[in-house]
């Protein structure tokens, strides 16, 4: 039986947020959004989406007086993001 994938993973932008933040220890705002090149708010949403989930954290601060929005992976979305990967990676394997 196929494992269920996670609805708030299934969706391409989310996707690619969490498959960038999983290898780093954080990413601001505007570095997302151009690895992305999705629109700001889009990504927006998409980012509150992870974080009300607990996905993701983010962090609002101040760099020479321009707001300054970091977001990182958190224990819970790390591992929901490998267990999205083991579900998807059932679905690819050939049945036979």
């Amino acid at each position: 039986m196929l494992k269920k994938l996670d609805p708030l993973l299934h969706n391409e932008l989310r996707l690619a947020i969490m498959s960038l933040l999983v290898g780093l220890e954080s990413a601001e705002f505007n570095w997302l959004l151009e690895k992305t090149q999705s629109t700001r708010g889009n990504l927006s949403v998409q980012i509150t989406k992870l974080k009300d989930k607990e996905y993701i954290k983010v962090d609002k601060a101040f760099r020479n007086n321009y707001p300054l929005t970091t977001c990182s992976i958190t224990n819970k979305g790390r591992v929901a993001f490998e267990q999205y990967v083991e579900a998807i990676s059932d679905y690819l394997k050939p049945k036979g």
